[in-house]
């Protein structure tokens, strides 16, 4: 026995460690800006062994003395190739050239990241390139609405920025901007997401398959990553739209050491506004509403081994209303204001160290801090011109929000190349702001005054996780990611905990084809409340009490790739996902009454989710995009609400259709063109109408119809669909590139749904149908042309 533990063991450290083995390591960047480079791959054809650079452009891989031949390659860059003798530890840095003849790259080995190879599934890394290139609503390219074109994910209302992943609510996404949650994406309502596409440098979503890294949502993580900036010298663009202008700034403070990256964007209907309100106005107004969003972010390199990082980011949107006016009362002189403010935004900042503890240990500290606040204020005083005396006064003002303080730590270790391992834990203080309003009311000649608080205190609240995941290479055929995450959350005296293992395999049928598959148990302590079917301010975040649990979810995930040639992927996925202790109002419930005794408005249940998922994808050519197609399920069940049964969840779509299509016809002209179909979403209507009779010759006795609604979602609105497209036209100037935009939403005009409303009939439809009532639907966007221009330098 003592023998056999002595092989087994003898065994097991032959897998981590190599005779007179040694470790290449470096960064791998862009050639004329220095931006590292995320995903890069790095492989070495003669032991068929690779790696990939981590979220700072870093890589490690550790090989037996000798000579060898490293290529270094990423989407859209020339491959770069490298002879290395290697005797000794050896720094290799690459720094890679774009590559504008897109047809002629050649793809060289395997990608060790490529959807064929990698071991993730269930993830979709998307260019930034592809994210300006696509038409978008009004003009602007928006992030989260290229997401929605994805398989798996449904998108709310018409023209909202709302994820709905794989049968998950809105509030079950995790975004991360520079790695801080991002509680509010949306702008107007949904109609715009909060993120700058001229700030972003990666954009990377999963929805299934879940790293250990990765925890606190049940549906989704979209992971975003901001510029760092140019290190060589100045660059920059603008652009002026319709609705919004922007500004991107980047460059060294000092060069190869530090620099900086800056965006600005607002719109500015309320600016172009305000003289025609002030011509028409008998009194001194002012109103209007926009939105403004401010990205920035400092990189440093202290040494070879170290570098710090500060970001930030800050938006708002703002409706506002004030007037001014002067009138005579009693033969005195008055003069009135009126003043109202409605308000809400993030905030997020992150600050973060990366040092090379050694040639294969990697680590990364962040503080990170994010705030979202909805305000509202209302504000009405009178001043007595003759007197100077004060007269009436009345106010109103609502806050709410939550607000973050937290340290990450996280580590790469790549002790041999089968074995990349990733490690570390994080902390986090929130403070959630259920809502307080404050009321004052100050009336002249009456001798009470009325100054109230109303609401609920502060809720605070500790979260915290540790997690390992090693993603292992057994033997040529086949990779396994495992990993485990463990999560406490500390609430009113009250300590959750969970542990969430995480599996992922992929096995290579031939060199062209690759089968995987997936589990992830997630875990959520904070829950969003809303009564609403679209993306309002109001909607609150609160958190795991003692009698509201965290919800939970298990999802298996089962699939394949296969690569139909060098530039073209197909891959097929089949998800089954359960969830329980969901959220939804009682009913009648809403947020109506602040959120005073929120507890007792909801009820908790339990949902599940299956599908299919079909992407044909062409990442590499003048054309490229993809064409995807999803059939899925999505049910809930509470014991109170839709007499215990199960019913279809609001956003379940049967079948979902995507085509994606970029073409660059030369240097000066592009097009973009996206198409959607979807089953309708599941509404609740009233199946009949039921009169109250009542007792016959009762004096003042009057009759009481009451709609019956049966099923809770039981009827389909129509199907969705709708075509956008753009035109880009190019045309370099003597200090940079100009560009034309001009696109359409809802290029034929399709009247999609918004909502449905029965409403009474005229007398011809009365007389053509024998019906007094209908039902109609609300449209919001017929066809929209839009046009910008931009200048980048």
């Amino acid at each position: 026995m003592h023998k056999f533990t002595s092989i087994c063991l003898l065994l097991f450290l032959s897998q981590l460690t190599f005779a007179q083995s040694f470790t290449i390591r470096g960064y791998v960047s862009d050639q004329s800006s220095g931006e590292r480079l995320l995903n890069a791959n790095i492989y070495e054809k003669q032991l068929l062994k690779g790696t990939i650079t981590n979220s700072f452009g870093f890589y490690s891989l550790t090989l037996p003395k000798g000579n060898y031949s490293l290529t270094c390659s990423f989407v859209g860059y020339k491959t770069q190739h490298l002879g290395i003798n290697l005797q000794k530890d050896t720094v290799a840095d690459f720094e890679l050239t774009a590559d504008t003849d897109l047809e002629e790259i050649t793809v060289v080995g395997q990608h060790v990241d490529s959807k064929l190879t990698s071991t993730q599934m269930s993830k979709v890394d998307i260019q930034m390139e592809k994210i300006q290139g696509l038409p978008g609503f009004l003009g602007e390219a928006d992030v989260i609405k290229t997401i929605q074109l994805l398989p798996g994910v449904q998108s709310g209302t018409e023209g909202t920025s709302g994820l709905y992943v794989r049968g998950g609510g809105p509030d079950q996404n995790l975004i991360l901007l520079d790695d801080v949650p991002v509680y509010n994406a949306e702008h107007l309502f949904g109609f715009f997401s909060v993120f700058n596409p001229d700030a972003i440098k990666n954009v990377s979503f999963y929805k299934g398959g879940f790293p250990a890294r990765f925890g606190g949502r049940l549906s989704s993580v979209l992971d975003i990553r901001m510029k760092d900036g140019n290190d060589q010298e100045l660059h920059g663009n603008f652009s002026i739209g319709l609705i919004a202008s922007k500004l991107n700034l980047e460059g060294p403070l000092n060069k190869g050491k530090t620099t900086f990256n800056f965006s600005a964007r607002r719109t500015y209907a309320d600016l172009v506004a305000r003289p025609f309100i002030k011509k028409t106005s008998e009194n001194k107004e002012v109103g209007g509403y926009f939105f403004q969003d401010l990205n920035m972010k400092i990189s440093h390199k202290i040494s070879d081994r170290s570098r710090i990082y500060l970001s930030a980011y800050s938006g708002k949107d703002k409706a506002y209303y004030r007037s001014e006016s002067s009138y005579t009362e009693n033969e005195e002189r008055w003069q009135s204001k009126d003043k109202f403010h409605l308000g809400w935004g993030n905030i997020t900042t992150a600050l973060r160290w990366n040092y090379l503890f050694s040639n294969k240990l990697f680590g990364n500290t962040t503080l990170t801090y994010s705030r979202y606040l909805f305000d509202v204020q209302e504000n009405t005083s009178s001043k007595n011109l003759t007197t100077g005396k004060k007269g009436d006064e009345y106010s109103l003002s609502y806050r709410s929000g939550i607000e973050d303080f937290g340290l990450k730590m996280d580590f790469d270790y790549s002790p041999v190349p089968n074995h990349r391992i990733k490690f570390g834990g994080n902390v986090t203080d929130h403070t959630f702001k259920p809502g307080i309003m404050a009321n004052k009311e100050d009336y002249l000649g009456n001798t009470s005054k009325i100054d109230t608080t109303i609401g609920n205190p502060d809720i605070h609240a500790q979260e915290l996780y540790a997690y390992i995941e090693d993603n292992m290479d057994l033997g040529s055929r086949l990779s396994v990611n495992f990993g485990l995450h463990s999560s406490g959350f500390l609430v009113e005296n009250k300590f959750y905990t969970s542990l969430q293992p995480r599996l992922s395999a992929r096995v290579m049928a031939s060199d062209r084809m690759s089968f995987k598959a997936a589990y992830s148990k997630m875990s959520q302590y904070i829950h969003l409340l809303s009564s609403s079917t679209i993306s309002l301010p109001t909607d609150l975040w609160l958190p795991t009490t003692k009698k509201i649990k965290p919800q939970t979810s298990h999802q298996f995930a089962l699939g394949g790739v296969y690569q139909v040639n060098r530039t073209i992927d197909f891959s097929i996925e089949g998800f089954y996902k359960t969830m329980s202790n969901l959220l939804e109002y009682k009913e009648g419930a809403s947020f109506v009454g602040a959120s005073t005794g929120w507890e007792d408005k909801v009820e908790m249940g339990k949902g599940w989710s299956y599908g299919l998922e079909f992407l044909l994808e062409k990442k590499i050519g003048k054309t490229t995009g993809w064409i995807g197609y999803t059939w899925s399920k999505a049910e809930r069940q509470f014991d109170n609400l839709n007499w215990g049964k199960k019913f279809y969840a609001r956003y379940d779509r049967r079948h979902d259709i995507s085509l994606v299509m970029t073409h660059k016809f030369s240097n000066r002209f592009d097009i973009g063109l996206t198409w959607v179909y979807g089953t309708g979403n599941a509404v609740t209507l009233p199946t009949q109408n039921i009169t109250s009779i009542g007792i016959p010759h009762v004096q003042n006795f009057t009759s009481t119809t009451y709609e019956y609604y049966g099923q809770r979602n039981n009827y389909r609105m129509p199907s969705y669909h709708r075509m956008d497209v753009g035109f880009n036209f190019h045309k370099q100037k003597k200090h940079g590139i100009r560009t034309w935009n001009i696109g359409f939403y809802n290029a034929y005009s399709r009247q999609n749904p918004f909502f449905l409303f029965f409403d009474s009939t005229s007398d011809e439809e009365y007389q053509s149908t024998g019906k007094s009532r209908v039902l109609k639907q609300l449209s919001l966007f017929p066809i929209i042309p839009s046009i910008s221009y931009s200048y980048k330098f």
